[in-house]
């Protein structure tokens, strides 16, 4: 084996094991592969940064700020109106037709943004309407993935497969070349889980909900200098016998004690981890505690000037829950850290692990020193009412309430926003413009139309995708380069030797599904894409079935919640286990496997 090709898989092993194990943030991740890549000299440095000028990398650009557009403008909540109007349906009906909204809306809008809108509107409909919102939301967020395939802008993992496919020497894939397949299988999905959706879990009281009393957070609590509980055994502390305060952890001198006796000796500085509700936290004295966060930060709660604080205790507070999605800022960062970020904003008091969530037997890692932020959590904060806009603009996290923002917006803009996204679709579909052309011409129109801010814009943009693209897309160059998808290709070649056509392609149609399952779909269709190519060529068969094997195999990680970011959304609720995902999820994708395998397998006799 050639030196380069050792040196690009073990960039790819060392690579996959970052995205799985989220040491750091994948923008981390893609700028370390292109620095790996230059100096190895598997490409060239212009190679190595093409990335950031790919046609598929500045599409997904457009196509995000085209979607923060329509936020922005009233044309989400013109959906959301819309959607809750379905609530006269039986709710037989509601599993199928829920799923073929959150399909069509999905080819053309970015599913995520399509799963929250029904995350605010469900909890509304299920107390409302009695029905229990977990039957409907893995249904809908697994309609919404296969909708997004049905398309070439419906997902980012389409467009870089085919800017991948294009860079190997394949004709470019059409808007609709391959929807009728995607259609099929969506048809497949929504019978599977109509049917399925009877084993879903049934949850008697919505998770989804504005804060209820019920929803138990993490707290860190410290021990006051001068308190009277100093010296004391932990059997005075006034929440010891509570039923509803679970005493988890106590953290003296950078150790870590699993549930304290009662006779332990309380100390000066000790940090108490507690588990319980924000009705019970609140009954705990302050004379004693204090919320273990960064004591150098200013608090928009502490005020020494007794005419500030009347003037606060008018200001209407809440308390919100913030569910951390993948790639948000606020992932590996430490409440203290949270604090210091939102000074003057808001104050974090709490953080709902996932882990917690959906598994209550196990409240804490043994080796637990600090309470960080990871995907799927939740956390805790008090903002009072001028501030609350500021949480609906971060990007990759989803305030969990009832509240909506009642921000006007003039007709004007949002009729454009719909015109333009019409437009963009049309002279995309039709060919008279190519997808990246309409997508730009789509930001100039709302630039046009003052629909947009570009200052603000700057600030929304999910960066982490556009660096993950950037430094994936150089990656499969790499491959390419070195030789490395033609030696995986003839070792396929050698294991899948006087095996059927179909098989070979279901082979790569499975390998890529199971690969994308446990880390980025779009890393997953950058390395597996010019692996597909390679094996297609080598056969003398035709690359489009292969192509749209990666294609399918990569959106369609149904089997773990950590498959696609709307499954880690829905996920972070606490409705569903793991379990869920693995058995109704794997059986989808099972069956999804197969029914494309053989739908595709009609290509190779072209």
């Amino acid at each position: 084996m050639d030196i380069q090709i050792i040196l690009v898989f073990v960039i790819i092993a060392v690579t996959v094991i970052l995205f799985i194990t989220e040491i750091m943030p994948i923008d981390k991740i893609s700028f370390f592969i292109i620095v790996a890549l230059v100096l190895l000299g598997l490409t060239t440095p212009e190679e190595a940064i093409s990335g950031f000028s790919n046609a598929a990398t500045i599409t997904v650009l457009m196509l995000m700020i085209i979607a923060i557009g329509m936020e922005d403008n009233g044309v989400i909540s013109l959906l959301s109106d819309g959607i809750k109007k379905l609530k006269i349906l039986p709710l037989a009906l509601m599993v199928p037709v829920f799923m073929l909204v959150s399909a069509s809306i999905s080819s053309v809008i970015s599913t995520t943004a399509v799963i929250v809108i029904f995350l605010k509107i469900m909890s509304q409909l299920s107390e409302k309407y009695n029905f229990s919102s977990s039957k409907l939301l893995m249904p809908i967020s697994f309609a919404g993935i296969l909708g997004g395939s049905c398309t070439l802008m419906g997902t980012s993992t389409n467009l870089i497969v085919n800017a991948v496919a294009m860079e190997r020497g394949a004709e470019t894939i059409g808007f609709f070349e391959f929807s009728i397949y995607g259609l099929i299988l969506l048809v497949i999905g929504i019978v599977f889980m109509t049917i399925a959706s009877k084993w879903l879990p049934k949850n008697s009281e919505s998770k989804l909900s504005q804060y209820n009393e019920k929803s138990e957070f993490l707290f860190t609590l410290s021990v006051k200098d001068g308190s009277d509980l100093i010296g004391k055994p932990f059997s005075e502390i006034s929440f010891h016998d509570n039923p509803n305060i679970k005493i988890l952890k106590l953290l003296r001198d950078n150790n870590a004690f699993t549930a304290p006796g009662k006779n332990t000796t309380v100390r000066q500085h000790d940090q108490i981890v507690l588990l319980t509700d924000v009705s019970d936290f609140s009954l705990i004295s302050d004379d004693d505690f204090e919320l273990s966060l960064n004591k150098d930060s200013l608090s928009i709660y502490e005020d020494e000037n007794e005419e500030d604080n009347s003037k606060k205790k008018s200001i209407k507070l809440y308390y919100i829950e913030l569910l951390v999605l993948p790639g948000s800022d606020l992932i590996s960062r430490s409440l203290k850290q949270l604090k210091r970020d939102l000074v003057n904003i808001a104050e974090p008091i709490g953080i709902q692990k996932n882990s917690l969530t959906n598994n209550k037997k196990q409240y804490l890692p043994k080796a637990f020193k600090k309470l960080y932020v990871k995907s799927g959590d939740r956390v805790l904060v008090k903002v009072n009412e001028d501030k609350l806009s500021h949480f609906y603009d971060l990007e990759n996290v989803v305030v969990l309430r009832s509240h909506e923002d009642n921000f006007e917006v003039e007709p004007f803009k949002k009729y454009w926003c719909i015109f333009t996204i019409i437009a963009v679709v049309g002279l995309a579909a039709s060919g008279v413009l190519s997808i990246l052309a309409s997508s730009i011409a789509g930001v100039g129109a709302l630039l046009l139309g003052n629909c947009i801010n570009l200052s603000k814009i700057y600030k929304r943009v999910n960066w982490q995708i556009i660096f993950l693209l950037a430094g994936m897309i150089p990656l499969g160059i790499a491959m390419g380069n070195s030789g490395s998808d033609v030696w995986v290709s003839e070792k396929l070649l050698i294991l899948l030797k006087d095996q059927n056509e179909t098989i070979i392609l279901g082979s790569i149609f499975g390998f890529t599904m199971l690969f994308s399952g446990f880390i980025s779909n779009n890393a997953t269709a950058v390395i597996m894409t010019p692996i597909a190519i390679a094996l297609a060529t080598s056969l003398n068969l035709p690359l489009k079935p292969f192509i749209f094997a990666v294609m399918f195999g990569a959106n369609f990680s149904f089997f773990t919640p950590m498959g696609y970011q709307t499954n880690t959304l829905i996920y972070g609720t606490g409705i569903y286990r793991f379990r869920h995902f693995l058995i109704i999820g794997g059986l989808l994708s099972i069956i999804l496997l197969i029914s494309g395998t053989f739908i595709l397998s009609t290509l190779l006799k072209t």
